[in-house]
């Protein structure tokens, strides 16, 4: 029985251009450094999302985390994915 090359050959090329894209931005990125206290803030961000709005300094605060373990098998070796982000929109206006 033959193989259908035609649809093993569309997802290798997918794979292959987002492969290419992540080599692309890998090379531009430069280092970058490292704070202890925006380490610790980040530690500090409770699970879930939220945000909130401080009106007398014209921003809007947005804190969001996601802890999950993913694990190969049942009792498996597994994998903690800690995903945690800071943002803020600041406007103000200019004279």
């Amino acid at each position: 029985m033959a193989f259908p090359l035609a649809p093993v050959a569309g997802i290798a090329l997918r794979y292959g251009v987002v492969a290419l894209a992540a080599y692309g931005v890998a090379r531009r990125v430069g280092p970058a450094r490292v704070d202890q206290r925006v380490e610790d803030a980040f530690d500090e961000v409770p699970e879930g999302i939220g945000a909130s709005r401080a009106p007398d300094r014209g921003q809007v605060n947005a804190a969001g985390r996601m802890r999950r373990v993913i694990r190969l098998g049942r009792n498996g070796p597994g994998v903690e994915i800690d995903l945690a982000g800071l943002g803020r929109l600041r406007m103000r206006r200019q004279k």
